[in-house]
C-alpha cells in the first residue's frame, strides 16, 4: 500500500512538472498553424488535429483495458469462490 501511494504521489509530481514544457510548446505549435494557414498549407493544421485526437483517445483506451481486466479476474475470483462454497 505505501508502495503505490509512492508511485502515485511521483507520477503526480512527474505530470505537473512536466507541464512547464508543454505550455512553451503550445504557443509553438499554434505560430506554426497560423503561418501553415496563412499560406494556404492545411495539412500541418490536420496533422496537429489528428495528434490531439490521440492524444485525448489513449487515457480513455487504457482505463477501458484496465477495467476489462479487472472485471475478467473478478469474474475469475468469483466463480472459484463459488465452486469452493459449494464442495
Amino acid at each position: 500500500m505505501k508502495l503505490a501511494i509512492k508511485i502515485f504521489f511521483l507520477s503526480v509530481f512527474t505530470v505537473l512538472a512536466s507541464t512547464i514544457g508543454a505550455i512553451a510548446q503550445c504557443a509553438m505549435c499554434r505560430a506554426t498553424v497560423e503561418t501553415s494557414m496563412a499560406d494556404g498549407d492545411v495539412t500541418i493544421a490536420a496533422g496537429l488535429n489528428t495528434g490531439i485526437f490521440y492524444l485525448l483517445a489513449a487515457p480513455y483506451i487504457v482505463i477501458s483495458v484496465i477495467a476489462y481486466l479487472w472485471y475478467k479476474k473478478s469474474r475469475e475470483n468469483a466463480k472459484k469462490v463459488k465452486a469452493v462454497r459449494y464442495r
